[in-house]
């Protein structure tokens, strides 16, 4: 089983690609809407897999406690 602090630097590295993902997302919207909404997907399963690490990094450091 991970570390929190492997867990809490695995979240910053999803947000950090979130945010990229986003970002270049808007770029494509008029010239390449399918590359587009190909981001928005990738970026939704992340940010779905971010909400997931949230709740076991706070089990985790509930259960330190």
């Amino acid at each position: 089983m991970p570390t929190v602090a492997q867990m809490t630097g695995s979240l910053h590295i999803h947000n950090f690609y979130i945010g990229k993902l986003k970002v270049k997302q808007e770029q494509l919207l008029e010239s390449d809407p399918d590359l587009a909404q190909l981001l928005e997907n990738v970026a939704e399963v992340l940010s779905e897999h971010a909400v997931t690490l949230t709740d076991e990094i706070a089990e985790l450091e509930c259960g330190e406690s």
